[in-house]
């Protein structure tokens, strides 16, 4: 398509609602005793934006999973003509992110404003996952924690570094643009002391902002159902 240079259809929002309205509505986690507190674990915008009341925050590791920009953004830091890459967590390794305690009372609370945040195209499942805080005495909790969904339309697997570096650039969704989002994040992590390689090398080309070099290939978008 002439002016396209993101290779994406005139149909492309259309086959965007069509498979987002096949998504499931909600996909709950393990219940958790009520009069309980509840464990939160965050390792994207919550380390940084949590937006929500919690009585602490401790440094923690996830095993099993990794934090991955994984996910097309077509909210929060993209649009579906435009997307955004945002983080989930996807299968294998490990995460090191920020557990938050909430107390009791203000447990669904949270849950409903989590949902609200993270589930706006159901590309997340709301699972329950044992952490590991990094505190004095290493203790294991049950948080709540978002995975990507692999079967979601939105899933988007992964990315080169170059690739990556362009949905980056492109995005900008109702939370703002998707260049801070990444930047903000890796801030929050070297404050917490360690490295995430693949974040900081994408960081260093953000900050950088030297224009692409060379013939650009077409962006991949999901393949969405077509009769």
């Amino acid at each position: 398509m002439p002016g396209n240079t993101l290779g994406i259809s005139t149909s492309f929002r259309f086959y965007v609602l069509i498979a987002l309205k096949q998504m499931p509505a909600e996909t709950p986690s393990r219940p958790v005793p009520s009069h309980e507190d509840l464990w939160v674990f965050g390792y994207g915008s919550l380390m940084w934006r949590p937006g929500f009341e919690f009585l602490e925050q401790v440094p923690a590791r996830l095993i099993g999973e990794h934090r991955a920009l994984c996910v097309y953004s077509f909210d929060h830091r993209g649009t579906p003509e435009k997307p955004g890459l945002v983080l989930g967590l996807d299968r294998g390794g490990a995460c090191r992110g920020i557990a938050f305690r909430v107390a009791a009372k203000r447990r669904n609370e949270v849950i409903g404003y989590l949902r609200g945040r993270e589930q706006t195209t159901h590309v997340y499942r709301e699972v329950t996952r044992s952490v590991w805080l990094e505190n004095d005495a290493r203790e294991r909790v049950a948080a709540l924690a978002y995975v990507v969904d692999r079967g979601h339309v939105q899933y988007a697997g992964r990315l080169s570094l170059h690739e990556q570096l362009r949905y980056v650039r492109q995005g900008h969704g109702r939370s703002g643009n998707n260049r801070d989002y990444v930047l903000e994040t890796v801030r929050s992590i070297e404050a917490q002391g360690f490295r995430d390689s693949q974040l900081h090398q994408l960081a260093l080309l953000l900050r950088d902002e030297t224009p692409l070099s060379g013939r650009l290939t077409p962006l991949r978008t999901p393949n969405f159902p077509r009769d």
